[in-house]
């Protein structure tokens, strides 16, 4: 493993010496000279989540229990790559769901969501992969995700609008009811 992620940093350092030239830089300027080797450990720890597998996460700390009620992890911070630029987009992502005769470790969510950030993204598949995996892993009576997050493609370049915020949700189960969704962002707001 360690031999071929040694080949994917060289790959991507010439990549990156590539690209530098080709704007006009001199990659042998001393400012530039480690540079390569930046972008490309950086590029491989921003899309580590290809080499993890979110439902083994969940799955390494399922615990029987009998509670039904809804469980909320809100404000798990999180860092992506939108896949049409490849310019960061961040911000948080809050998760309900109501087990249904199993819990997870908190710390899980987390993780699962870490998982699917780390990989070029776009907002919309992030949101439904998060419920996918919980609503597949755990059989929950129902999953809810929400995520906000501001994305620099739109921020830095072309439409330059420095304030806005992007939220999607996706869901499904018990939180196809009305009531139930508006409990959830009731919860939410009260930050």
């Amino acid at each position: 493993m360690q031999e071929n992620r040694e080949k994917i940093i060289e790959g991507l350092m010439d990549n990156c010496r590539s690209m530098l030239e080709l704007i006009g830089e001199d990659t042998a300027r001393e400012g530039l000279i480690k540079t390569p080797e930046r972008v490309a450990r950086a590029i491989l720890d921003t899309t580590s989540g290809y080499n993890e597998d979110p439902h083994a996460i969940l799955r390494g700390a399922m615990f029987k229990e009998d509670y039904s009620q809804m469980v909320i992890v809100k404000d798990i911070d999180f860092y992506s790559l939108c896949e049409h630029h490849i310019l960061p987009f961040f911000g948080k992502v809050h998760v309900a769901y109501i087990p249904n005769g199993y819990i997870t470790g908190l710390s899980k969510i987390a993780r699962v969501v870490d998982v699917f950030a780390r990989r070029l993204q776009v907002q919309e598949r992030l949101t439904l992969q998060i419920k996918e995996c919980i609503q597949q892993t755990l059989n929950p009576l129902g999953v809810m995700v929400v995520v906000e997050a501001q994305h620099l493609c739109m921020q830095m370049r072309g439409i330059k609008k420095q304030n806005s915020v992007t939220t999607t949700s996706d869901f499904c189960g018990a939180f196809n009811q009305a009531k139930t969704r508006e409990e959830f962002m009731n919860l939410l707001r009260n930050r």
